[in-house]
C-alpha cells in the first residue's frame, strides 16, 4: 500500500532581510515593508496533497483570516505592516491528519520621526523671574524598536550631561517617543536640535533624523476668524471666511478641512482664506480651521455653516387627549399641529389662518410657537370646547422672515366629514403571488378624511425594504417593487402614518408576499463509475424551490428521451439503468419542472476506469556524469479507485520527448492491483538532456480510462536535495534549511534537529558530543537529538535519505562520525531497498566510547534496486551519549583499500591535534548530522 500522508516544509525564496530560529521551536522570517514576500510550502505525500494558506493577525489573535491561498505559492508584492504575524501552510490528501506548518513574519519600516515642542513657565518663590522649562518630544513608528540620539547642533546630548539637560521616556504614549527636557532655559540652549531614530540598519533600513530650530521667539500658534462661530447664509451667496495667524513661530501652516465630509468642489483655500461660490444646502456643516508649527498644541477655529433652507411640512390633528377621544367631535378640546425640517430651525416662524384670514389668539383659541409634547419648534393652535363655528379651513405657514427663501404651507380642513383613517386590504390582495424577477404591487385602501400617507415595512424579517430603508412612505397605500428576488418573499405590513392626518394610534394591516422560483436541484453534475453489467440508480433531488413539488421529470440519455412510467409526487426524481454496459454508458440528463422553471441534474454513467494517480515523491532525475548519453526514470503511480470499475487489465503508456511530436506507445501488464498499491515502470534509455510528456492510461474490459499525463524533466546540478542518481564524488552538509531532501522517520522515537556551535543549548551536557562541526568554525551546522527526558535507553533517531535510482552495482558511502561520552549508545548504518515492499538492511554498526575526536569510514553497499540510506542513533544507558555524523559522501564504484591516514582523525580544539578544515575535504560541501544522547 503506498497511500502517504502529507508532510510539509516552509522555505523562502523572497526579499527576506533574515530567517532565523527563535528558540528552535520558532522560525521568524524578517522582510522590509514594501518588499516582496514569498514563501513556500514544500509537500510530500501519496495522492499529492492540496495545499491551502492561511494567517493570523499577530500573537494576540488566534483567528484566521476569512481570505485563504490555494496555493503552494504564498506571494505578497509591497509587504504592508499590517501583513506581519504568523503564517500557516496546511497540507492535506485525505490520508491521516494534514500536515500543518508555521512562520512568523516580520515586517520591518522606519517612519520619518516627529517632532513636537512644549514648553510650561512657572513662578519660583523667593525671586522676581519666571522659570521657563521646554520639552521636545520626538515620536516615531518602526519595527524593531528605534534608537534615539538627541544633538545640540553637531554635539550629541547624553542624560544628565548638564544640570539643564534631561533626556526620558515618557510614559503612556503611542509609538516609540523620547523627550528632551531642556530645564530652567538658558542663553545656551537656544540652537539647532536634531531628533536621529535609527533601527540599526537592520534590513538595510537607514537612519531618519527631524531638525528644530529653538529660539527666544519660538511660540505656538494663534488664530483668529473674521466670523462668528455660527453662520447662516442663503443658498446661492458667494462667501469668504477668513482664518488669520495671529502668532507662531516658526510660521505656521494653515489647514481647512470639513466634517463629516470632503470640501465641497465649488470652494477654494489661499492661505487663511476660504471662499465658497454659489453655496449649497450640501455645503452645511463644520469647517475647521487649524494652525500647526509643531510647537505646542495646533491652534484650532470652527465655523458652523448652516444654509437656510425648509423641506416637508407636515400637520397633525389631535383630538381631545385627556378624554382619550380618536374622533373629532363638538365640545371637545381640538389641536392643530404644524411642522417643517428647517436650518436652521429656531429661525423658523409659523403664521395660522382660518378662512383665508389670521386667526387670533382668545380664550378659547391659543397658539403655541413650540409645542413641547412634539418634535421641536412644532407649531400648534388649540381650540378649547370645539363648537360648530369652528368649522373651516386652516392654513399653516411657515417662513424665514426676510430671508429669501420661499415659504411652506399646508391646509386642513375641519368639519363634521373629517373622520379618523380606517385600512384594510383589498379583496383577495392578502396573498400577492409573483415569478421572480418580475414586477409586484402590494395595496392598502385606506378610508378617512383626510388621508394619511401608508408606512410599509417588513414583518416576518429584521431586514431592510428593497430600496435598503427599514420603512418605505407610500400616499397612494401602493408598494411597487420591480424585478423581485426570492428574499423579497414574507410579510409586509402597511400602517397609517401620525402625520398629514390624525395623531392617534396607527393602523394597520399585512399582505403576504411569496415568490415563485425554478426549483434547485441535486447533483448537477455527479460521475458515476461502475462495473460492466452492475446495475445503478440515478436520483435527481428537488432542494428548494416555489411551488416546492415536482410537476414534471423528464429524463434523457445522450439527449433522446426516455420513456418511463407515472410516479408519485414526490421532491425527487429516480431512474435505474438495469445493466451497465457499451450501450447503457453515456450521459443521463434528468429535466425538473415546478411549472416556474426547469433545473437539470447531469450524470455521467459508465465502466472506464478512473485516473491514474502519479507518485510525486519520486524525484526527477538528475545526471552529474556528462559523458553518459541515456538515463532512465522509476514511473511510480497509484490507481484511484480500482474497485470501482471491472480490474484493470494493462496501461497504455505513452512517452513523448518535449521537443518532438513523436510518440512511443507500450502497453504495461497488470498482474495485481488494489487500493494505495504502489506500481511502476522503468522509462529506459531517455536521451540527456532532454524532457519527456508522458501519458498513461488505464485499460480494463469495457475499454480505455481516463487518462494521467506528467512531465518528466531532466535536470543536471552538482547537487540537488531531491536526488535521483548518486553522485560522482560530492559531499554534502545540512548548511541549507533544506536538509539536502533527507526526512525524518514517523515510525522512529523521537527526532533530528538542524544547529550550530551559536544554537547549541548553553546548558548542554559536557564531556560529550562535539562542541563544533568538523570544520571548527561556529557557523557549521549540524543534526542534533536532544535526549534528555522522556528519552529512555533504546530509543531511536532515524534520518532517511533521498530515494536513490540504480545507475551502478556498487557504491560506497563516506562519513565521519564522533562518539564521546560514557553512555554512548550505537550508530547504526542501514540500506533500504524499494521494490514492491521496503526492506531495511542494516550494513554497518558501532557501538561505545571513541574518543573526542572525527573519524571516518568507508561502507560498501551494493543495493539490487531503488534505495535509501538511513542514519539510526540509539540512545544509551544515560545522557552522556552524544552521537554525530559529518561530510557523508555516496559515490559509485568500490571503497578506498588504503588504511585511513592520521589526517583523517580529526580533533576538536584543545585536544592538541590541529583541526581538519573545510577547504581540505572531498568538494565544497560539508553534511554534517549531530545525535544528542542524553
Amino acid at each position: 500500500m503506498m497511500l502517504t500522508p502529507a508532510q510539509a516544509q516552509i522555505i523562502h525564496a523572497g526579499q527576506a532581510c533574515v530567517v532565523k530560529e527563535d528558540n528552535i521551536s520558532e522560525r521568524v522570517y524578517t522582510i522590509r515593508e514594501g518588499d516582496t514576500l514569498v514563501l513556500q510550502c514544500l509537500v510530500t505525500g501519496h495522492p499529492r496533497p492540496q495545499v491551502r494558506w492561511t494567517k493570523t493577525a499577530g500573537s494576540a489573535s488566534d483567528k484566521f483570516q476569512e481570505t485563504s491561498v490555494f496555493n503552494e505559492t504564498l506571494r505578497i508584492e509591497k509587504i504592508q505592516r499590517l501583513q506581519g504575524g504568523r503564517y500557516y501552510c496546511k497540507a492535506e490528501n485525505g490520508v491521516g491528519v494534514p500536515a500543518i506548518k508555521s512562520i512568523r513574519v516580520d515586517v520591518q519600516y522606519l517612519d520619518e520621526p516627529v517632532l513636537t515642542i512644549h514648553q510650561t513657565i512657572s513662578d519660583v518663590r523667593g525671586s522676581f523671574y519666571q522659570e521657563k522649562t521646554v520639552f521636545l518630544r520626538c515620536t516615531v513608528n518602526s519595527n524593531p524598536p528605534a534608537r534615539f540620539i538627541w544633538k545640540r547642533g553637531a554635539e550629541t546630548l547624553s542624560h544628565s550631561q548638564d544640570n539643564g539637560v534631561d533626556i526620558y521616556e515618557p510614559l503612556y504614549t503611542q509609538g516609540e517617543t523620547k523627550v528632551l527636557k531642556l530645564k530652567n532655559l538658558r542663553p545656551q540652549d537656544y540652537a539647532s536640535y536634531t531628533c536621529q531614530v535609527s533601527v540599526r540598519n537592520v534590513c538595510g533600513i537607514p537612519d531618519k533624523s527631524i531638525t528644530f530650530q529653538l529660539t527666544n521667539t519660538t511660540a505656538p500658534p494663534a488664530l483668529k476668524l473674521s466670523v462668528n462661530e455660527t453662520l447662516v447664509v442663503n443658498p446661492g451667496d458667494n462667501i469668504t471666511i477668513q482664518c488669520s495667524l495671529t502668532g507662531g513661530d516658526p510660521l505656521p501652516e494653515v489647514v481647512w478641512s470639513h466634517s463629516p465630509s470632503p470640501m465641497p468642489q465649488n470652494s477654494l483655500v489661499q492661505g487663511g482664506n476660504l471662499t465658497i461660490w454659489r453655496i449649497r444646502v450640501e455645503d452645511s456643516g463644520y469647517y475647521n480651521c487649524t494652525a500647526i508649527n509643531n510647537v505646542g498644541n495646533p491652534a484650532k477655529k470652527t465655523v458652523n455653516l448652516l444654509v437656510r433652507s425648509m423641506k416637508n411640512v407636515t400637520f397633525q390633528i389631535t383630538p381631545d387627549v385627556i378624554k382619550e377621544s380618536e374622533s373629532i367631535q363638538l365640545g371637545q378640546d381640538l389641536k392643530l399641529s404644524c411642522h417643517v425640517d428647517a436650518v436652521p430651525q429656531e429661525k423658523v416662524f409659523y403664521f395660522w389662518y382660518k378662512n383665508g384670514k389670521p386667526a387670533r389668539m382668545s380664550d378659547r383659541l391659543l397658539i403655541t410657537r413650540n409645542d413641547p409634547e412634539l418634535p421641536p419648534v412644532t407649531s400648534s393652535m388649540e381650540i378649547i370646547d370645539l363648537r360648530f363655528s369652528d368649522y373651516g379651513t386652516y392654513l399653516c405657514v411657515a417662513s424665514f422672515q426676510g430671508a429669501p427663501i420661499p415659504d411652506l404651507s399646508v391646509e386642513v380642513n375641519i368639519s363634521s366629514e373629517t373622520v379618523p383613517p380606517t385600512i384594510s386590504v383589498p379583496k383577495g390582495q392578502s396573498t400577492i403571488t409573483v415569478r421572480e424577477g418580475s414586477r409586484a404591487e402590494l395595496q392598502c385602501e385606506v378610508r378617512g378624511k383626510p388621508k394619511p400617507p401608508i408606512i410599509w415595512s417588513r414583518v416576518d424579517k429584521e431586514a431592510p425594504m428593497p430600496s435598503g430603508t427599514m420603512t418605505e412612505e407610500t400616499y397612494d397605500g401602493k408598494l411597487r417593487l420591480e424585478s423581485v428576488s426570492r428574499e423579497m418573499s414574507g410579510t409586509y405590513k402597511c400602517q397609517t402614518a401620525r402625520y398629514n392626518g390624525f395623531n392617534i394610534r396607527p393602523r394597520e394591516a399585512m399582505v403576504q408576499l411569496n415568490i415563485q422560483f425554478p426549483p434547485v436541484v441535486e447533483p448537477t453534475f455527479q460521475d458515476i463509475r461502475q462495473g460492466l453489467g452492475r446495475s445503478v440508480t440515478l436520483r435527481c433531488t428537488m432542494l428548494k424551490g416555489s411551488p416546492m413539488k415536482v410537476a414534471t421529470a423528464v429524463w434523457r440519455f445522450n439527449g433522446n428521451l426516455l420513456t418511463l412510467p407515472p410516479a408519485e409526487q414526490q421532491d425527487y426524481s429516480e431512474l435505474k439503468v438495469d445493466s451497465v454496459s457499451r450501450d447503457t454508458s453515456g450521459s443521463y440528463e434528468c429535466s425538473i419542472s415546478n411549472d416556474v422553471g426547469v433545473s437539470t441534474c447531469l450524470f455521467q454513467v459508465s465502466a472506464k476506469a478512473y485516473n491514474p494517480e502519479f507518485y510525486y515523491d519520486t524525484p526527477n532525475p538528475t545526471l552529474s556524469q556528462k559523458q553518459s548519453k541515456n538515463y532512465s526514470y522509476i514511473l511510480q503511480w497509484t490507481q484511484k479507485e480500482p474497485d470501482a470499475v471491472d480490474p484493470i487489465l494493462r496501461y497504455r503508456l505513452e512517452v513523448r520527448p518535449l521537443s518532438q511530436r513523436n510518440t512511443i506507445q507500450t502497453f504495461i501488464p497488470v498482474q495485481k492491483m488494489e487500493k494505495g498499491l504502489l506500481l511502476e515502470h522503468v522509462l529506459p534509455n531517455l536521451k540527456v538532456p532532454q524532457s519527456y510528456e508522458v501519458r498513461l492510461t488505464p485499460i480494463t474490459s469495457f475499454g480505455a480510462g481516463d487518462m494521467a499525463s506528467r512531465i518528466i524533466q531532466y535536470l543536471e546540478r552538482r547537487y540537488l536535495p531531491s536526488l535521483l542518481f548518486p553522485p560522482t564524488d560530492n559531499t554534502c552538509h545540512f548548511e541549507d534549511e533544506k536538509i539536502c531532501g533527507f526526512m525524518q522517520d514517523r515510525m522512529d522515537n523521537f527526532d533530528w534537529t538542524r544547529q550550530n556551535a551559536q544554537t547549541q543549548n548553553p546548558k548542554r551536557t559536557v564531556n560529550t558530543g562535539p562542541p563544533t562541526d568538523i570544520s571548527g568554525t561556529k557557523e557549521g551546522y549540524y543534526m542534533f537529538i536532544e535526549a534528555s527526558r522522556p528519552r529512555v535507553e533504546g530509543d531511536k533517531a532515524r534520518l532517511i535519505s533521498p530515494l536513490y535510482n540504480i545507475t551502478a552495482k556498487y557504491y560506497c558511502v563516506s562519513f565521519y562520525y564522533h562518539m564521546y561520552g560514557k553512555h554512548i549508545g550505537s550508530l547504526n548504518l542501514l540500506v533500504r531497498v524499494k521494490n514492491k515492499r521496503a526492506i531495511d538492511t542494516q550494513v554497518w554498526s558501532l557501538s561505545g566510547n571513541r574518543g573526542n575526536k572525527w573519524q571516518q569510514v568507508h561502507v560498501p553497499i551494493n543495493p539490487p534496486g531503488p534505495f535509501q540510506i538511513i542514519f539510526e542513533g540509539v540512545r544509551g544507558t544515560n545522557y552522556e551519549g552524544d552521537i554525530a555524523i559529518d561530510d557523508v559522501t555516496l559515490k559509485k564504484g568500490d571503497c578506498p583499500r588504503k588504511p585511513i591516514g592520521p589526517n583523517k582523525a580529526v580533533a576538536l580544539p584543545g585536544n592538541g591535534v590541529s583541526t581538519l578544515h573545510r577547504s581540505s575535504l572531498c568538494g565544497p560541501v560539508t553534511f554534517f548530522l549531530y545525535v544528542l544522547l542524553r
